[in-house]
């Protein structure tokens, strides 16, 4: 090798080893960080506090701050319905408890209203009803409630009852749809109302029919019967596709979660609610795992999470709130996970759905939002 090639070579051995040597001494990289694990596909007991939550069915008769508190520990917003029920106080006590209740913590709790059918006969009624409603959406109503005195209790001029799709309570409707408010719905009820006691499907229902016989229908044959409620109903909903309308107690369908999907099918501005019916949809899902977990899942965005605890004038706060709380989680616990409890009411063990986390965020949380127009 001559001379001129030695030196190229060292000349290129020496340009390599200076960039070796730059190279070791630039700084290493950080390893890549980790992908955190992806959550669990479903929430456990341990999320219950943690969750967001609404039930979207109470009465709150009393201007006592005890259910708001247990909201608060358990993480739930609240929907107090007025409604014009017998064993309950009068309207006027049920408004301004409602107004005490929002006023108290209006970020969380939230106010259906109603109405009285006294006097629907006479001129002006509607009128009437049509400017409290409005009254009531600047006092904070979110919502409007009827109830099954409408087809069971309440009569005209000539002695009929009175059904929801009657001529004189469509301006009600339109005024409602035109406020943008929600209408709740509890017309007719459970199915189990038109057996006899020793064929009804939970104990519940036994025990408030046994003690209620002016609204057994089995006793009254003479009276609409199921399906005439029913349809009642759904002429209505159908006469006003632009109202937003939440079926309580599952529109009164809960024993079987194919009318239910099909109700909800036929009329898109329709939703649900689960209050007091948890126990029906349990007995079907002992027999029929697999439908009702289907059930929820494709009808995610419809249904919303209530449970119609009532606090009236009198009641013991301390064991009420501890009921309630017990309420809450035995119906995470059903809905959420997929353990096994026991339903005394319906005599089964009951296994979870174990809904998606997703789905559960919509059922309790999301779906009130949305249909009540809450931000």
């Amino acid at each position: 090798m001559n001379q001129i090639n030695r030196g190229v070579l060292a000349g290129a051995v020496a340009c390599l080893l200076s960039l070796a040597s730059a190279c070791a001494r630039r700084e290493t990289p950080p390893p890549p960080a980790e992908t955190p694990p992806p959550a669990p596909a479903n929430y456990s007991m341990a999320d219950f506090a943690t969750v967001r939550k609404f039930d979207t069915h109470v009465h709150i008769n009393v201007t006592a701050p005890a259910l708001i508190e247990q909201a608060r520990a358990d993480n739930f917003e609240l929907m107090t319905i007025n409604v014009d029920y017998p064993d309950f106080v009068k309207l006027p006590d049920q408004h301004a408890a409602a107004l005490a209740q929002i006023k108290a913590d209006p970020e969380r709790v939230h106010w259906t209203t109603t109405f009285s059918m006294q006097g629907f006969d006479k001129a002006g009624w509607a009128d009437k009803v049509k400017a409290s409603l409005a009254a009531d959406q600047q006092q904070g109503a979110v919502a409007v409630k009827v109830w099954k005195n409408i087809g069971m209790v309440e009569k005209d001029a000539k002695g009929k009852l009175i059904m929801l799709d009657d001529p004189g309570l469509a301006p009600v409707g339109d005024e409602i749809q035109k406020l943008n408010l929600t209408l709740i719905g509890h017309l007719g009820e459970p199915h189990n109302c038109w057996l006899p006691l020793d064929q009804m499907t939970t104990d519940n229902d036994r025990e408030y029919f046994k003690n209620h016989p002016q609204y057994h229908m089995f006793l009254h044959p003479d009276q609409p019967g199921y399906e005439d409620q029913i349809k009642a109903r759904d002429n209505f909903v159908a006469a006003h596709p632009q109202l937003r309308f939440v079926g309580a107690h599952l529109a009164s369908l809960e024993y079987d979660v194919d009318r239910i999907a099909a109700f909800l099918d036929r009329y898109p501005n329709a939703n649900v609610e689960t209050a007091a019916r948890m126990s029906q949809v349990q007995y079907q899902s002992v027999r029929d795992y697999d439908k009702v977990r289907n059930f929820f899942v494709k009808h995610q965005d419809r249904v919303l999470y209530g449970t119609d605890l009532t606090l009236n004038p009198g009641d013991d706060v301390a064991e009420f709130k501890a009921s309630a709380h017990d309420v809450w989680m035995r119906d995470w616990r059903y809905l959420a996970t997929d353990e096994t409890q026991r339903v005394e009411i319906i005599k089964a063990d009951v296994k979870g759905l174990a809904l998606p986390r997703d789905v559960i965020d919509k059922i309790f949380f999301a779906n009130a939002k949305k249909t009540y127009g809450l931000p």
